[in-house]
């Protein structure tokens, strides 16, 4: 269960100078548990408030007084009293505004009282809002869906689990463990990374099961739609959703959503999604240098949904579908693959200061050429594709590797771990050019290690 997400909740309360945290995600992506386990662990005295049941409290915390608003939230039913190792989390708390603010004084007046809050449609209030955010009082964490790694842990492949959080260039992985590897990912792709639908399927094996969690997830978000914006048409808020997992890696033509409405309109209903953490954009610059977001063109995007597993399931892919596909297709048909390595490259980014995601695209009248994501890793531009099949059919990554003259490339497939030298001719404007560059071929279980990868052949 988000280990990573427990690892930063220790060293954040061990902070000598420790601010109110809070977390961000979307709606059922396991906040209000993580808390709940981090204080069970941590032997801390939970004050948990939901702020969606008492609305009562914005006059508490509208007072600025944490002493007060302690007092007040001692007074709610079979909440413990307040005490040194009392841990004070306030749920949902986009439905109380006035204690966002407030954290600041919690920090100032009770730095010794660990304080997190938590809200799934936070960023609705924020923008709603015209308070003062307690701007260098506060702390983020930015949480996503459960990674293939915690996947691992949670059905207890602790040895595979480990085998793949350690991995560095020069490891081996047998043909056995490799083989295990790509089918418990092809279950991932089913499953998915949200905490009921892992738990369910770790408890009970079943797909029916999964099924009904996903189906009671998706309606969730549906049911949200009335909070995302004033007046807007639900319908058509439906079909964007729709659109987004069913599209998820191709650039955006509003047109291709529906000829019917205006693209002001159906940007405003992305972007909204887009607030709700529902769905993300990856946005195309022109990795010209650091950061990528220096050259991005705003107006170029394709989007990534929240999770492979709810993608699969409003595009009604069943399993029967998914275990059919040899790994082969399973890469270079549909989105799954590229779905799988964007949810994880953005769990990968999630602490750092630029975490958008970033492609590269060049259109010609002739051909265009795509890479499926650039990201900036140990201060390095790297270029990652998504692909099955031969490096002399990777005609974009040349290009890119010839314009931008970056030091590796990284391609995801099915294959065992692998560096190749390619050596390829582009053109660039009228001239030909040679291209030269290491491709690292990696598994697309691998894709947590990036990072380390990266910066060991460097």
């Amino acid at each position: 269960m988000h280990r990573h997400q427990l690892q930063f909740l220790q060293q954040w309360l061990q902070q000598k100078q420790r601010k109110p945290l809070i977390i961000r995600g979307a709606r059922q992506v396991g906040k209000s548990t993580l808390v709940e386990l981090f204080a069970q662990q941590h032997e801390q005295t939970l004050l948990n408030v939901n702020l969606e049941r008492y609305p009562e409290l914005a006059a508490s915390f509208g007072t600025n007084d944490p002493a007060q608003t302690l007092r007040d939230i001692e007074m709610l039913p079979r909440m413990p009293e307040h005490s040194a190792d009392s841990l004070l989390f306030l749920d949902e708390i986009q439905a109380v505004p006035q204690a966002i603010p407030a954290l600041r004084y919690f920090y100032e007046d009770t730095p010794a009282l660990p304080v997190i809050s938590a809200g799934s449609l936070l960023e609705f209030t924020l923008a709603e809002h015209a308070f003062s955010m307690p701007v260098g009082r506060v702390q983020y964490l930015h949480m996503g869906p459960m990674t293939f790694s915690e996947f691992l842990l949670a059905l207890g492949e602790d040895k595979l689990y480990e085998l793949i959080s350690t991995y560095v260039p020069g490891d081996t992985i047998t043909a056995v463990a490799h083989k295990r590897l790509l089918q418990l990912l092809r279950q991932y792709y089913f499953v998915g990374g949200m905490p009921e639908a892992v738990g369910v399927y770790a408890d009970t094996g079943s797909l029916q099961a999964v099924s009904n969690v996903h189906n009671s997830i998706i309606e969730t978000y549906r049911e949200d739609f009335p909070k995302y914006g004033n007046n807007r048409n639900l319908n058509r808020m439906l079909n964007v959703f729709n659109f987004a997992a069913r599209n998820a890696g191709v650039k955006v033509k509003y047109s291709n959503i529906t000829r019917e409405e205006q693209s002001a309109t159906l940007k405003k209903d992305l972007e909204l999604l887009c607030m709700a953490r529902v769905i993300s954009k990856v946005v195309h610059s022109h990795c010209s240098g650091l950061p990528l977001q220096a050259g991005l063109d705003e107006k170029t995007y394709k989007l990534l949904f929240l999770d492979v597993g709810l993608m699969n399931a409003i595009c009604g892919l069943n399993w029967q579908t998914l275990a059919r596909l040899d790994d082969t297709r399973l890469i270079n048909e549909g989105t799954i693959a590229e779905q799988f390595i964007g949810q994880h490259l953005q769990a990968l980014l999630a602490d750092s200061p630029n975490r958008e995601l970033t492609y590269w695209l060049r259109e010609g009248r002739s051909a265009n050429a795509e890479v499926d994501y650039v990201v900036a890793l140990g201060g390095q531009i790297v270029p990652v594709e998504i692909k099955a099949g031969a490096s002399g059919s990777m005609k974009s990554l040349h290009q890119f590797m010839g314009e931008k003259d970056v030091p590796l490339a990284v391609r995801f497939d099915a294959a065992l771990p692998s560096v190749s030298a390619v050596r390829a001719t582009i053109k660039v404007g009228k001239q030909s050019k040679a291209v030269e560059y290491p491709l690292y071929s990696l598994p697309l279980y691998l894709v947590e290690r990036l990072e380390a990868i990266v910066g060991a052949v460097r």
